[in-house]
């Protein structure tokens, strides 16, 4: 695995290899070999991982055939004391506040 460090921007290039290794599941591995796994339970969990699999292609095939309704995106609620969105004035209601108080 390769990553190229651009501009002496070390954090980036760091943050970019961390994705890769995430995306190449060796977190994963790591996490997996830290203690023994008997070949039963190695049996078990891949048994396991391979129906977790084959669910998650039927629902998705499902999904697109139209026989299940597509899942929800969820909207990021507000966060208090967050910046109020970037709305222009057209898209405001007319008695907006921003819109009817001048600033000094």
């Amino acid at each position: 695995m390769q990553v190229l460090v651009r501009d002496n921007d070390v954090e980036k290039a760091l943050r970019i290899l961390k994705r890769k290794m995430q995306r190449e599941g060796v977190f994963r591995e790591m996490k997996r070999r830290r203690s023994y796994e008997k070949p039963s339970e190695r049996k078990t969990r891949e048994k396991s991982d391979a129906i977790r699999r084959q669910r998650k292609v039927a629902r998705k095939q499902a999904i697109r055939e139209g026989l299940l309704p597509a899942p929800v995106k969820k909207v990021p609620a507000a966060r208090p004391g967050a910046l109020p969105s970037t709305t222009s004035a057209r898209e405001r209601p007319p008695g907006h506040l921003a819109s009817a108080t001048p600033r000094s």
